[in-house]
């Protein structure tokens, strides 16, 4: 329940309001290893912690990413801080992606907006193939080619992943699809008897995502969902974060679609 303190080793501007802080613990070189999934509590001194998924590499051990949108007053804060500046640290907590269910299965992976971030985890584990899934594909929409987080590493791996983005407002230099996610997802050859599917974004996106995919014939034990709600101890104890009858630091933040079906279905719970 104490933060350990973490230095800000790096920070980058995605775009407007959304950033990424590279943080190292002050006087260790090594962090304990993450899972894809997973979330940090971090503390901005003097303002308050939020809950923000872990976004870089497990194999980095020495530097944990983060890529948070600034909206409350403890994200404010957060993107105020330089390089060099303090930051307080909890976790990792929460259950993460089950990478064990892709061996020998088709991957689908879904993103909207900022939701790439939890879902970047899980594509660099998958790239080095050690989990034998036998293909991966990303779908990832966002409102504007200006706010396609990554951009310049998707295009790297563009070679050995099959890459659909696509965005609800284009401009003069996009040349790419324009429309929602689930148009691209709906026209894909997808065999849904052998595909998983690993989902975060805007709620309204994911659930006519998980429509599309279930008339693809995808299982709902085979789609998995990450859930954002207002978690403030991370370890269950304060209720904040209570969605039906999970917790969703403790429980989640990774749920099958089965799971959870009955509550996600009812609209602001």
């Amino acid at each position: 329940m104490i933060p350990a303190l973490f230095r800000i080793d790096e920070r980058k501007e995605e775009f407007s309001g959304t950033f990424t802080l590279g943080i190292r613990r002050e006087g260790e070189s090594a962090l304990p290893r993450f899972k894809p999934g997973q979330f940090n509590m971090l503390y901005a001194f003097g303002t308050g912690e939020v809950a923000i998924s872990l976004s870089g590499s497990p194999a980095d051990t020495g530097v944990y990413q983060h890529t948070i949108r600034s909206q409350g007053l403890a994200t404010q804060a957060l993107a105020r801080l330089q390089k060099g500046d303090a930051i307080g640290v909890r976790g990792p907590f929460g259950c993460g992606w089950p990478i064990d269910t892709v061996a020998g299965r088709e991957v689908l992976i879904i993103a909207g907006g900022v939701g790439m971030a939890p879902l970047r985890p899980l594509l660099y584990s998958l790239r080095d193939k050690a989990h034998g899934a036998a293909r991966v594909r990303l779908f990832y929409g966002a409102r504007h080619p200006d706010e396609i987080l990554y951009r310049s590493e998707l295009e790297r791996w563009a070679d050995s992943l099959d890459i659909t983005l696509t965005v609800d407002q284009g401009d003069s230099t996009w040349r790419g699809r324009v429309g929602v996610i689930t148009q691209p997802l709906e026209t894909a050859d997808i065999n849904g008897g052998k595909a998983v599917a690993f989902l975060c974004g805007p709620e309204v996106m994911m659930r006519f995502c998980i429509q599309t995919l279930l008339t693809k014939g995808l299982s709902e034990s085979d789609i998995y969902l990450s859930m954002e709600r207002n978690m403030k101890c991370a370890t269950g104890l304060c209720g904040h974060c209570q969605w039906g009858p999970n917790f969703v630091c403790k429980d989640g933040p990774v749920f099958s679609y089965g799971s959870v079906r009955s509550w996600f279905n009812l609209r602001a719970l």
